[in-house]
Order: C-alpha cells, then structure tokens, then sequence
C-alpha cells in the first residue's frame, strides 16, 4: 500500500535553521526508511504551479498560483507499507525526530491498482 503523508498545519513562516544533529538524526532515519523500501519519494510544493483544462475539445493553460500560501504543503513524502498500521509506525518515528505537530497519512492509487498493463 502507498500513502501520501504530509503535514496538515504547515506553517510556512521562517524557522530556525536545524540543528547538525536533528539533520544526522533525520539522515539516519531517511537512509533507514530507504533501504527498508519504505520510503518511495519525497519533496515539497512550489507556490506556483500551472493549470490545465479541457473543455469543449479546447485546451487552456493558466499560471497560478492558485492557493493561498498558507494552505501549501511545506513537504510530503511518498512511502509503502504492508498496511495502514505499519505506516502510522513509521510516521511516530518521523514525528518522534521533528517534534510536535500532525501528519496526515492518506492511501492513494497508483498504476499497480489498476490491473494488468
């Protein structure tokens, strides 16, 4: 199973630089999670993205951004587990390293649920 997983109340203020040992800290856990095959990608959102639409057989293209910046994801990652409850397990480890806070965790669909190509 695959879950998206990201932080819900992101505040995108300016935070203090991390410590050189939450980020030895967090090295360790993201080199643990990849070679435990947990961890499929990571990454953040740019304010600005570009929209597509269809409609009546025409394109058209509209730069953003589209939603406020206190609405973007600061950063999510992509990881797969056996099951939900493995999931949460390694989000307490993630959230045990970065502090207080949530992370939502969300199972989503990719080209494998859809049958055989």
């Amino acid at each position: 199973m695959q879950f998206l997983v990201y932080d819900p109340n992101y505040n995108p203020e300016p935070a203090a630089p991390p410590s050189p040992e939450f980020m030895e800290e967090m090295g360790k856990f993201i080199a643990e999670a990849t070679k435990a095959g947990i961890l499929v990608a990571t990454g953040s959102l740019q304010p600005k993205g570009t929209r597509l639409r269809l409609s009546g057989g025409k394109f058209s293209v509209t730069d953003g951004p589209f939603i406020e910046a206190k609405e973007l994801l600061g950063g999510f990652a992509v990881i797969q587990t056996k099951s939900l409850e493995e999931a949460i397990e390694w989000c307490k480890r993630f959230r045990k390293i970065v502090g207080d806070g949530e992370s939502e965790i969300v199972p989503f669909n990719g080209p494998d649920d859809f049958g055989p190509a």
